[in-house]
């Protein structure tokens, strides 16, 4: 049975080249019919934090991976904290040194780095000499008895070590350039390398899908594997994610954690969908919008490119527009926006959240850019812009204005179908036509020459203004508001676009 592991460290939050590796091993697990275990690597006293564990469990379920066994569900592998599981790694660590395939090493920091500054003086690669080496047990034993601080490490065969990757193919190295590594610290705390073999090893995990920058380790976790007489899993090393500047990527590019981009509103599936587009692609040309199922489904572990990815964020967003349109629960999270920056009213809320979304949620990127949206649709600018400037150097805007203005008198709120009969009306009184027609009534109905269609636009403003909604104003009152500051100007009051 396919048997896929997950383990991030609870030292921060989660990241995108740390989510993408944990995906990659769910779409491998799921698609085999396998198991994905969750382990959590905690051995960092000081900087772990059960917070972030916490949010790790957030954001994975929030992208919808799920798990069979970890530290939350249980299982029959556990524990799958690296912290609880101590006394494990100590017992076969102990079994390594009486199968003669590790040692206890007495030599001080302080002694190996002042050999290794000897060394490298001379231009040499330093490596652990093998002092300990073949120290004979029963003065290993009297020194421990003794409570001399000691580590074991592992001896390093000769020859050279191989493995298969999936990425990168055949890998070899010799073994003459590997230190002989330490397994145990002398507090009894486990190195990595020792460590994430013990784990995969009793937890019977098939097929080791991590970062490229854990290729370097694989040798040595080669090598422990042999001294266990336990078979090698399958390999695969996943390329880096560049940011646009093709440097590695980091918090210096924006957001790159998974919490990050739930709280600026981006939908699970769009992000889903584009992370598993960094360093994979399907095998049949076409979309490259694909629901979570399809990526389960046309996964193809063998197709992930050893190239490093780029992270683009225009490209998410397109992504995430495309979601917006079908998912059945962006009404609920643009109310959730709307609520809590004061866009929605106290009563007819589902047509002021219908008009919302038919107006601006087109023009947004994410769920959490709505209510600024808002603020620029419904904002009402009457400074002197460059949009106001440009119809009060139109002689004769003023004057179509105020026919608009007293066309709307007696109404109590205009209706799209009122505008289209008004604007039927002066095309026919004023000869004004296209732009020289419609821009002057747009700018003094918004104070600014774009925005979004006004047969939806009007509707919403005049909804904004009877909910009383930010102190929006009504159409008529914007018309007014206009003409009072600049009914009696034009080219020689000193608008001139010169």
């Amino acid at each position: 049975m396919i048997r896929v592991r997950f383990a991030p460290s609870p030292t921060g939050l989660l990241h995108v080249g740390n989510v993408r590796t944990g995906l990659f091993a769910w779409f491998f697990a799921r698609q085999k019919n396998g198991a994905y275990i969750l382990r959590i690597e905690d051995t960092d006293r000081e900087r772990s934090r059960s917070e972030y564990e916490d949010q790790i469990f957030q954001d994975l379920r929030w992208l919808g991976i799920d798990w069979d066994e970890g530290p939350d569900v249980g299982g029959p592998r556990g524990p799958y904290r690296q912290s609880e599981r101590f006394p494990i790694y100590k017992e076969y660590a102990l079994r390594l040194i009486q199968s003669g395939h590790a040692f206890w090493c007495f030599c001080s920091e302080e002694q190996l780095e002042i050999q290794a500054e000897q060394i490298k003086a001379e231009n040499l690669n330093w490596k652990y000499p093998g002092t300990c080496r073949g120290l004979p047990k029963d003065v290993a034993d009297s020194r421990l008895n003794a409570g001399d601080p000691a580590v074991v490490r592992l001896k390093v065969r000769e020859g050279h070590i191989r493995f298969h990757d999936v990425v990168h193919g055949a890998m070899e190295f010799s073994s003459d350039v590997i230190s002989e590594p330490i397994l145990l610290r002398s507090d009894g705390s486990p190195t990595y390398n020792y460590a994430v073999v013990i784990d995969d090893a009793l937890m019977e995990i098939t097929h080791v899908i991590r970062g490229d920058d854990h290729l370097s380790n694989t040798p040595k976790q080669v090598l422990i594997y042999e001294a266990l007489g336990r078979p090698l899993p399958e390999f695969a090393h996943l390329s880096t994610i560049l940011g646009p500047d093709h440097t590695r990527l980091s918090k210096r590019h924006g957001a790159t954690a998974v919490a990050h981009f739930r709280g600026a509103g981006y939908l699970p599936e769009a992000l889903m969908n584009y992370i598993a587009l960094l360093g994979w692609s399907p095998t049949s040309e076409g979309s490259e919008v694909i629901p979570p199922a399809d990526l389960v489904q046309h996964f193809r572990l063998d197709r992930v490119n050893k190239s490093p990815a780029v992270f683009d964020v225009n490209k998410l967003n397109f992504i995430n527009r495309h979601y917006m349109k079908s998912n059945p629960a962006v009404p609920r999270l643009v109310l959730d926006e709307l609520e809590k920056t004061g866009w929605i009213p106290s009563t007819d809320r589902e047509t002021w959240l219908a008009l919302v979304l038919d107006t601006v949620l087109a023009s947004v990127d994410t769920i959490s850019e709505v209510p600024a949206a808002l603020d620029n649709v419904l904002g009402f600018p009457l400074e002197n812009t460059t949009d106001i400037r440009e119809t009060l150097d139109d002689p004769g805007a003023i004057d179509l204005i105020r026919r608009f203005a007293a066309e709307m008198q007696g109404k109590a709120q205009l209706t799209f179908d009122d505008y289209r009969v008004i604007v039927n009306r002066l095309k026919d009184a004023t000869k004004r036509k296209g732009r020289q027609l419609f821009h002057p009534l747009r700018v003094a109905l918004t104070g600014k020459s774009s925005g979004p269609e006004l047969d939806k636009l009007i509707p919403l403003i005049e909804t904004g203004a009877r909910l009383r909604i930010k102190d929006v104003l009504g159409c008529k009152d914007r018309v007014q508001a206009f003409l009072a500051r600049y009914g009696s100007a034009g080219p020689a009051m000193g608008y001139s676009k010169s």
